[in-house]
C-alpha cells in the first residue's frame, strides 16, 4: 500500500508547476462545495445533498473564493514546504473572502438560504484547506520524501528547547536524511513535555535517552550562550559516540532567524571556554577615530580583520598596503560593501599594491597620504616556507620592517605597532627569529623617533592560514588518518576578532618601545583537540586500546624549527596594563651601530647559511639546527 501511495505521489511530484495549480485549485472547489453542504445541513439539522438554497450558496462561494485565491497568490506557494508563510496567506484569503459572504448571505440575506451560512461556511472552509495543506506536506516531505531518500536516516536530538531550537525542528522537517527524536534541556520541569509534538528530555538523562533511541547526532541550539557554558555542554556529550553540530552565534545569524543550513561543525572557538572581554572604547579610538590609518599586509588573516576594526569603529581614511593584487582586491570590495552597508561611505579607503621591502614605493605612499597611525602586519608567517627559503624570509621581515618603519619616523606618522608572534620569544626557528629582529628594529626606533613605536606580541589565531582546525576537519572527512607533530605540542588559541580589537587597545595605549603581550588564557595539547574533534564526530580513536576505532592519529614528528610549547614574554617580570589581557614587558636589544652593520650584511647576502649564521648574531637566543654555522660578528 505505501509503495502504492508512495508512486501515485511521485507522479503528481513530477508534473508541471501549473498543472498542479490547476488540481488544487479543482480541490478546493471540491473542498468549497463540502463545507457548503456541512453548513447547511449543521444548520437545518438535517442531511440535505443538493437542494435550490445550496445551489445559491455555492454559486456565490465559487464565484468569490476563486479570484481572491488566485490574486492573493494561494496558488503561489510550494504546498510541500506549507508552514507559517502559507497559513498567514491563507487567513488573509478567508478574511476577504468571508466579508462578502458575511454581507450577502447574513446581512443583506438571501431568501431561503439560513443567516448564519455567510459565517459557519468560511469557517468550515478554512479548517479544511488548512487540513488539506498540512495533510499534503506530510505526504510529499514525510512519505514520498523520506521513501526517496536512498541514504542512512539520521536520528537526531536537537539541544536546546528555545525558539532556536523550535526554528531549527520546523527546518530540519523538510530534510529527510534527518529523524528528529525530541530536545534537550537543563532544565528538569521541561522532562516529558511536547513541544511542536516532540517530547523534551531532561539533560540529565541524556545517555539513557541517547541509547534508547540510537542517536547518531547533536545539533546545538544555543545561539545565545556563553563559551564556557557552552564548553560544559561539549564535555557532556564528548563521552558519547554522537556527531555533535553548533548554529553559530545570533549575532552571526542574519536574519534573526534560524534555518537547518545555519548548522556548522565545532569550532575550536566553541571550546574554549573563554569568553572575550568586552573592549575599552577609549583605547580603540586613540588611534583610529578620525585618523589617517595604515595597514601593511591588508589582505592576511590578521591584516584583513585590522581593517574591518578599523573600518568599524571610524577612521578617516584607511590606506591598504598589500603584495597581493588578489588579496588586496578581495579585502577593498569587502570593506566597500561594508561601508556601504553601515553608512561609513565618509571614510576614504585606498588600496596600495606594494612591497613593504621596497623603500621608494614606501616613501611615495608615506609622503603623499601622511598616515597617523601605522600597524604593520606584513609578514611571511608559514614557519616550514620560511625555514625552506630563509634568505627571502629575513628580508622580507627584517628589512621590510626597518623600511616601514624609516618610512614612518621620516614622515612622522603619530604612532607604528608591530604585529609580532609569541614564537619571537626564543626562536628555534628561521620565521621566528626573523620576528624577534623585526622587534629590535621597532625597539630602536622607539629610542629616537618622535613617533610612538609599539608592539604586540601574540599566539595562534583561530582561522588563520595553517591553522590546524581545518586541516584535522579534512583528515576526518577523508577517514584519517590525522597527522601530528607531537603528542606534547601545546599552542595559544584567540580569534581572529578578539586578536584584532585587542591590538589596537595595545596600540592605545603605547608610550613608546612597548612589547604588549596579549593573555591567549590557557594553552591548548594540541592532541586533546584532535581527540575532541574526532569524538565530537561522533568517531572513535584507533589505538591500541581500541584497534577497531575509526580514526587514528598519526604522530609524523615536529617539522623543522617547530617548538613543542610557545612562551610570550622573554623575561620573567610581566607588567599589568589597564586593560586585563594586555600585559607589558621592556625587553633588550642591540645597539644602533651593531644593527646598522647586520642590516647592510644582510642586504647583500643571498646564501641561506650566512643568511642564518647573521641572523643567529641579531637574535642571539636563537637556537637552529644548523648550530653548527658559525659566523665571527664583525668588530
Amino acid at each position: 500500500m505505501t509503495a502504492l501511495i508512495t508512486a501515485i505521489l511521485g507522479k503528481i511530484a513530477n508534473i508541471s508547476r501549473w498543472q498542479k495549480q490547476a488540481i488544487v485549485l479543482v480541490l478546493d472547489m471540491i473542498l468549497c462545495i463540502q463545507s457548503i453542504w456541512i453548513a447547511y445541513s449543521l444548520r437545518i439539522g438535517v442531511w440535505v445533498y443538493w437542494d435550490l438554497a445550496i445551489q445559491k450558496v455555492v454559486l456565490v462561494a465559487l464565484l468569490t473564493m476563486i479570484p481572491v485565491f488566485y490574486f492573493l497568490g494561494v496558488y503561489n506557494a510550494i504546498f510541500r514546504y506549507a508552514g507559517s508563510g502559507m497559513m498567514k496567506t491563507l487567513v488573509r484569503a478567508f478574511i476577504i473572502y468571508g466579508l462578502p459572504m458575511v454581507a450577502i448571505f447574513s446581512v443583506i440575506g438571501m431568501a431561503g438560504v439560513p443567516r448564519t451560512i455567510g459565517v459557519i461556511q468560511p469557517i468550515i472552509f478554512f479548517i479544511m484547506v488548512g487540513f488539506s495543506r498540512v495533510t499534503a506536506r506530510y505526504l510529499m516531505v514525510d512519505i514520498l520524501g523520506r521513501n526517496r531518500f536512498g541514504g542512512q536516516v539520521k536520528t537526531v536530538l536537537i539541544y536546546g528547547a528555545g525558539s532556536a531550537g523550535q526554528q531549527l525542528a520546523s527546518s530540519m522537517r523538510s530534510e529527510p536524511a534527518m529523524k528528529l527524536r525530541g530536545y534537550v534541556d537543563d532544565d528538569r520541569r521541561l522532562d516529558g513535555q511536547k513541544l511542536d509534538g516532540d517530547r523534551v528530555f531532561w539533560s540529565g538523562s541524556l545517555p539513557e535517552t541517547i541509547n534508547k533511541y540510537a542517536v547518531t547526532d547533536i545539533l546545538l541550539a544555543l545561539p545565545k550562550i556563553s563559551r564556557k557554558k557552552r564548553r560544559a555542554i561539549v564535555d557532556q556529550i564528548q563521552q558519547f559516540k554522537v556527531h555533535v553540530q553548533t548554529l553559530p552565534n545570533m549575532k552571526d545569524i542574519m536574519d534573526g532567524q534560524v534555518s537547518f543550513n545555519d548548522i556548522r561543525e565545532l569550532d575550536i572557538e566553541d571550546l574554549l571556554g573563554r569568553e572575550p572581554v568586552a573592549p575599552n572604547e577609549l583605547l580603540l579610538g586613540r588611534t583610529i577615530v578620525g585618523k589617517r590609518v595604515m595597514v601593511t599586509g591588508a589582505g592576511g588573516s590578521i591584516g584583513s580583520e585590522l581593517c574591518r576594526q578599523i573600518a568599524k569603529f571610524g577612521a578617516n581614511q584607511l590606506i591598504l598596503f598589500e603584495l597581493s593584487e588578489f588579496s588586496l582586491y578581495a579585502i577593498e570590495k569587502e570593506l566597500r560593501k561594508y561601508s556601504k552597508d553601515n553608512d561609513l561611505e565618509n571614510m576614504d579607503l585606498i588600496p596600495v599594491l606594494g612591497s613593504v621591502a621596497d623603500a621608494n614605493r614606501l616613501a611615495e605612499v608615506f609622503a603623499f597620504w601622511q598616515p597617523d597611525t601605522v600597524f604593520h602586519a606584513a609578514a611571511f608567517k608559514h614557519v616550514p616556507l620560511v625555514e625552506a627559503n630563509p634568505v627571502e624570509g629575513i628580508r622580507n621581515n627584517i628589512l621590510g620592517t626597518y623600511e616601514v618603519a624609516k618610512a614612518a619616523h621620516v614622515a612622522k606618522a603619530r604612532d607604528f605597532i608591530l604585529i609580532s608572534t609569541d614564537k619571537a620569544v626564543r626562536p628555534t626557528n628561521v620565521m621566528g627569529a626573523t620576528k624577534r629582529g623585526a622587534e629590535q628594529i621597532v625597539q630602536l626606533f622607539a629610542e629616537a623617533s618622535e613617533t610612538s613605536f609599539s608592539m604586540v606580541r601574540f599566539g595562534n589565531v583561530l582561522g588563520s592560514s595553517g591553522s590546524v582546525v581545518p586541516l584535522f576537519r579534512q583528515q576526518i572527512e577523508m577517514g584519517g588518518p590525522i597527522t601530528l607533530t607531537h603528542r606534547d605540542v601545546t599552542r595559544y588559541f584567540m580569534t581572529i576578532p578578539e586578536a584584532a580589537q585587542l591590538v589596537i587597545q595595545a596600540g592605545g595605549m603605547a608610550k613608546g618601545g612597548e612589547v604588549f603581550v596579549l593573555d591567549m588564557g590557557k594553552s591548548v595539547r594540541i592532541i586533546d583537540l584532535a581527540k575532541t574533534m574526532v569524538q565530537l564526530s561522533g568517531l572513535t580513536i584507533r589505538d591500541d586500546a581500541d584497534p577497531d576505532g575509526d580514526i587514528e592519529i598519526e604522530e609524523v614528528g615536529l617539522r623543522p624549527g617547530e617548538k613543542l610549547y610557545e612562551e610570550l614574554i622573554i623575561g620573567n617580570d610581566p607588567q599589568p596594563t589597564v586593560h586585563n589581557r594586555i600585559m607589558m614587558a621592556r625587553e633588550g636589544h642591540l645597539g644602533q651601530a651593531d644593527l646598522d652593520q647586520l642590516l647592510d650584511q644582510i642586504r647583500k647576502c643571498r646564501n641561506s647559511d650566512e643568511a642564518i649564521a647573521l641572523l643567529k648574531i641579531l637574535v642571539p637566543e636563537f637556537e637552529h639546527e644548523r648550530d653548527n654555522i658559525r659566523v665571527e660578528k664583525a668588530s
